[in-house]
């Protein structure tokens, strides 16, 4: 693209809104561009297909919606939308709008019957005045407006917001820009593959209007915004042109939507296309609750609210145990520790400190081993044995099967969580295996480290909640599990158990990693670990 003066290019986009005048006064017509018939804002007349409009409610300068203009025009040629004002002789006019940067491709330029100041490109992310004085010579028609340039690093598609088209002096001054958001922020993080120009994607409000998008990445960018939305429900497209995805099989690439450290999507392995919904606003506690999911244990307690998540969480599509390595592959990965994608397991991970041990996702699976670091396998945070063995769907639940170490998870075999006294295996990351101490138990224990005792005790909880209706007969099925199963379908677990298990939920509470681990099952498997959405469940049932 050429750059000197006398041979730019430049993608020229004409605002125009009819003005009233008498003594100077003038009002703008939908200058606040609150009135829209579809996705035409009212008043102006589109004249080339290289740009798009649509309303928006966020980001806002003044009013309740502001207009996206999308720029999309490969051939870099003139795209405008016009419409004619008149103006007195002798009058003049303080011309004022607000624009609003999303990548820093392009810049804008005040247009009143001639091209005046610009706006800076690169100051992104937030709203900025224009402004120009115009006095009339003449009773005529004029044109008003803006004009986009090009400027290094636009890649053919760009969102810039408008808003507050207006005379200035001549109406109330609008009233500045708030300091913070004033709905819901939600953070949103993408790294791509490989082949990072093959990914797009877009973010639409239940109306299906486009209130955020991205494309013309490189390879493995990793990208971060903030967006500020209003209580409603959104959909997220992305694509990949090849058809692989963002992950796995040419990098390691990965999206996420969070809000108030929650998870709300996230993925990454996908084909050509994938489409995730979420829904802000609808919150029914003090925890995650999409779409009123919990909305019928509403004011329940003790037995009876376990009764009723059962019934919530009881119906979950089995993906079968071969599904589970591709789980693994693309959600079990440490993207909160040292952040290096590696496979999260957590009988090695050092949350404050260098891993010994790193696991490639897919590479490392086992496999055979000898040592701790031989390979990594799926882990049944409560023993297969204890259920009967290879029993569907128990055998396959994602909520309570993770990354282990192959030789760690052998160590640990069917063995009772518990404290140990005297260690007699200790892993990497100070995870032990030894004699209990201090717990009321006397027998071998497995002790994993602080970090993730909170997990398995959430684990636990929702083991003895999903499988309600059937846990009362695994009483017997093994030793192990008769230490820590009481034989009933109520509190289910020993007196022991359950005084642990709620001292390690209170002391290590809900992260960022089970809440992403959480909503991923969700996605996966089709129901949710209510003890991670709503922690002061455990309490209210035990």
């Amino acid at each position: 693209m050429k750059r000197n003066i006398k041979n730019r290019a430049y993608i020229q986009i004409a605002i125009l809104a009819g003005i009233y005048s008498s003594s100077g006064h003038t009002q703008v017509d939908n200058g606040s561009f609150e009135q829209w018939q579809q996705n035409t804002p009212s008043s102006w007349t589109t004249i080339d297909s290289g740009i798009t409009t649509s309303p928006v409610n966020t980001p806002v300068q003044h009013g309740q919606s502001a207009a996206a203009i999308t720029v999309n025009t490969p051939t870099q040629g003139n795209t405008d939308i016009r419409q004619s004002i008149a103006v007195v002789a002798g009058q003049t006019y303080d011309f004022s709008t607000w624009v609003y940067h999303t990548e820093g491709g392009v810049k804008s330029r005040i247009y009143v019957d001639g091209y005046h100041s610009y706006s800076n490109a690169q100051q992104t992310g937030q709203w900025q005045q224009l402004t120009y004085q115009y006095k009339a010579s003449t009773s005529k028609n004029i044109e008003i407006g803006l004009r986009f340039y090009d400027v290094a690093g636009f890649d053919g598609s760009e969102v810039v917001y408008v808003d507050n088209f207006s005379t200035g002096t001549d109406v109330n001054p609008p009233p500045p820009p708030p300091t913070g958001c004033q709905h819901n922020t939600v953070a949103f993080s993408l790294l791509t593959d490989n082949y990072g120009s093959e990914t797009s994607w877009q973010l639409e409000n239940k109306a299906g209007q486009v209130i955020k998008s991205g494309s013309g990445y490189s390879n493995n960018q990793t990208v971060s915004d903030t967006l500020c939305l209003t209580d409603d429900t959104y959909t997220f497209t992305i694509s990949d042109s090849y058809g692989d995805g963002i992950c796995c099989s040419h990098g390691n690439g990965h999206y996420e939507f969070s809000h108030n450290g929650q998870i709300l999507i996230s993925g990454g392995q996908f084909t050509a296309r994938e489409q995730k919904q979420f829904t802000l606003g609808n919150d029914g506690g003090n925890g995650q609750d999409p779409t009123g999911y919990y909305a019928t244990a509403a004011g329940l307690t003790g037995l009876a609210l376990k009764s009723e998540l059962h019934a919530i969480i009881k119906n979950h599509n089995n993906q079968g145990y071969g599904a589970l390595w591709s789980f693994i592959d693309q959600h079990e990965r440490d993207r909160y520790f040292e952040q290096d994608n590696s496979v999260l397991d957590r009988y090695s991970e050092k949350p404050s400190g260098a891993d010994t041990i790193n696991f490639v996702a897919v590479s490392g699976q086992c496999g055979s081993y000898r040592a701790e670091g031989d390979c990594y396998n799926r882990e049944h945070s409560f023993p297969k044995s204890w259920f009967g063995g290879k029993v569907e769907p128990m055998n396959s639940d994602v909520h309570h099967i993770v990354a282990s170490d192959g030789f760690v998870n052998a160590k640990r075999n069917s063995f009772p969580f518990g404290e140990v006294g005297s260690a007699s295996y200790t892993s990497s990351n100070g995870s032990k295996l030894g004699s209990a101490s201090g717990i009321n138990y006397n027998g071998t224990v497995f002790e994993p480290i602080d970090a993730f005792k909170g997990d398995f005790a959430r684990i636990y909880f929702y083991m003895a909640t999903r499988y309600e209706n059937v846990i009362a007969g695994w009483h017997n099925k093994s030793s192990y599990g008769s230490d820590v199963l009481n034989g009933t379908s109520g509190l289910v677990f020993e007196p022991w158990v359950i005084a642990m298990l709620k001292r390690w939920h209170q002391q290590d509470p809900v992260d960022a990693i089970e809440r992403a681990r959480n909503q991923a099952a969700y996605e996966y498997q089709g129901n949710r670990n209510p003890f991670v959405d709503h922690p002061e469940f455990v309490e209210q049932i035990w």
